[in-house]
């Protein structure tokens, strides 16, 4: 029998599992692939219009992975893998300029290039909060500069206007002075890829579960473990004391109202290209337990 395979994925609780031991006490033969972090950062980098959405499409290497629920959503019903609908998550994010800035208000924003991930969580919770401010037409999205650390990058070097963040990045520019247009907080659904079998995908939940109640409980003990996912160069300027908790599971159903209403929003703004979202539909591409 082949190892169940983690990956740690910009969030806290697989790493607490792990280094509690609640993937061993569930009983889950596994493996801990620890890919995200670069020194360099050049995992990141993967240039314009290259995306989550793109991530699942050629496939990740573990069996269970996440990004946000829009994409998730279209890549389960596009066969690339199921969405889990027992459990989600929610990443704080949102949309950063430096303290200078002269946007000091979300219209503001009407015309400034603001970094996202293409067809990612940045993208679409982007145009979901400055819709409440901006005709769609004003808000300019900026796909050429690449995933979530080299946005960072690229912000805390002043080379872009604006970006959007999420996770450990949302904390760092936060802890250096760069300020928070507006919240664009996200819901982050897992995939589930290949066939692994439904007893391993119980244990590997019910470790996580364990490890958000520990994180609920003491958070200051965890976020040192940022420090896994960001580039080393940055280590020495972290101070993760000052950070919150990040993205926060939620043991509740991803139900078909919020699949179908999903697709509604999405295909509304014409974020894939002929509108093509997949042919499964909810029974077909949403597994749970």
């Amino acid at each position: 029998m082949q190892p169940f395979v983690i990956q740690p994925h910009f969030r806290l609780q697989e790493w607490v599992a792990e280094e509690q031991g609640y993937f061993a006490a569930e009983g889950l033969t596994y493996l801990f692939r620890e890919e995200v972090q670069a020194s360099d950062g050049k995992i990141h980098d993967q240039g314009a219009k290259v995306g989550a959405y793109q991530a699942l499409e050629s496939g990740r290497p573990a069996d269970v992975s996440c990004a946000c629920h829009w994409t998730v959503n279209v890549a389960a019903s596009s066969g690339h893998g199921r969405l889990y609908g027992a459990a989600y998550s929610v990443a704080p994010a949102g949309i950063f300029v430096a303290a200078d800035s002269a946007v000091q208000d979300p219209a503001d924003l009407a015309g400034i290039p603001i970094s996202v991930g293409f067809q990612s969580g940045s993208h679409y919770s982007s145009l979901q909060a400055l819709e409440q401010y901006l005709p769609r037409e004003r808000i300019e999205l900026s796909f050429n500069d690449g995933m979530l650390f080299r946005r960072m990058e690229l912000l805390l070097e002043r080379r872009v206007p604006a970006a959007a963040l999420f996770s450990g990045p949302y904390y760092f520019a936060e802890q250096l002075g760069f300020r928070k247009v507006i919240d664009t907080t996200f819901m982050i659904a897992a995939i589930v890829s290949g066939d692994p079998d439904p007893e391993d995908l119980k244990k590997y939940f019910n470790a996580l579960r364990r490890a958000q109640r520990d994180i609920d409980l003491r958070p200051e003990r965890y976020t040192h473990y940022y420090k896994r996912e960001f580039p080393v160069r940055y280590h020495a300027a972290m101070d993760t004391r000052r950070w919150g908790p990040g993205e926060r599971l939620v043991f509740e159903p991803y139900t078909r109202e919020a699949f179908d209403s999903s697709r509604e929003w999405i295909a509304a703004r014409e974020i894939f290209a002929n509108g093509d979202l997949g042919s499964r539909q909810y029974e077909q591409a949403v597994v749970s337990p």
